[in-house]
């Protein structure tokens, strides 16, 4: 009975080796999967092609500012030292600019991805606009997406440079997706006081949560041991963790306004996300929008009217109360 018990142990033992050392590869995979896809936003062609077809004219639009010398691009030193990419471009009437937008664009996306955004407050809104390409996104330096976490530092950097650039008293932060995570993200730290709002167009309420979500939908997997693994791996790579990275715990810190936006049909960060990202929110003015049978990212395409409506409400709130 005893030899009984000591082969069950010690095949337990085995098993359970195995099955981490399984898990360990695994989670090795999923982080090389996960940040350091093949196309991460470095198709600047294709993307105009992409962008061109959701929003016809839009890129004749940003070629002819591009041309008259309008829309402008420059560098900066990110966190770690690596070089990053932005455009700019004033206002379209700048002398009554009413402030400046600084856009964030998504998972393996860059600064082409969002011009209906960069279009929408330049000409319908009138404020000056910068949109960076994030940590190992389009033309800027990096080893690996870093998921909003370390970009909300790159974000502090990119918002001081739109200040430098236009001067405005009055700075508005509008992500889409992992953008949305990184706005949130950003939104927890101690920021200038010209950092007056932040608009999230769809954001995880953290890394953790879209992984988990993500390898029971996509690859029907539990979130032990590989998510563990995954994010051990990405601690001792990049010094973060998929925990760490959350919108919830950055957003329960911050006191400035906050507009939500969320598809009521997106599969991919899930509706439910922007619920638990508006309840984080315990501080300050926030509004929340859920925008009527979209998939994920697509409220602006399948709304642009009230879209705009809801950024330019929530931002005349904020700029006339005072909030």
């Amino acid at each position: 009975m005893k030899r009984i018990t000591r082969n069950l142990t010690l095949a337990a033992a085995m098993i359970a080796v195995i099955f981490a050392m399984s898990g360990c590869m695994v989670g090795k995979f999923m982080c090389n999967y996960a940040l350091l896809p093949e196309e991460h936003g470095n198709d600047i062609e294709g993307d105009r092609v992409k962008v061109e077809e959701r929003y016809p004219g839009i890129i004749a639009w940003y070629d002819a500012l591009r041309s008259d010398g309008t829309y402008r691009d420059g560098t900066l030193e990110g966190e770690g030292g690596c070089k990053l990419y932005y455009e700019y471009v004033t206002a379209s009437d700048p002398a009554n600019a009413q402030g400046t937008a600084v856009v964030v664009h998504g998972y393996t996306d860059n600064h082409i991805c969002f011009l209906n955004l960069v279009r929408m407050y330049r000409d319908s809104l009138n404020y000056n606009v910068l949109v960076p390409d994030l940590h190992h996104h389009g033309y800027s330096e990096g080893d690996a997406v870093q998921m909003g976490w370390l970009d909300r530092l790159d974000a502090i950097r990119f918002i001081e440079k739109a200040h430098e650039i236009f001067g405005d008293d009055f700075l508005v932060m509008h992500g889409v997706s992992m953008g949305g995570a990184t706005t949130m993200m950003t939104s927890g730290e101690d920021l200038p006081e010209y950092v007056r709002a932040f608009v999230e167009d769809c954001g995880y309420s953290s890394v953790w949560n879209q992984y988990k979500y993500n390898l029971k939908q996509m690859f029907h997997l539990p979130s032990w041991p590989v998510l563990n693994s995954a994010s051990n791996v990405c601690r001792r790579r990049y010094g973060w963790d998929f925990k760490q990275a959350s919108s919830m715990d950055q957003l329960a810190k911050c006191e400035r306004p906050m507009l939500f936006i969320h598809g009521d049909n997106d599969d991919f960060v899930p509706t439910s996300h922007v619920y638990m990202n508006y309840d984080a929110k315990v501080k300050g003015y926030k509004e929340i929008w859920l925008a009527p049978g979209s998939a994920h990212a697509m409220a602006y395409k399948d709304h642009p009217a009230e879209y705009t409506a809801h950024v330019r409400s929530f931002l005349a709130k904020v700029r006339e109360l005072g909030l």
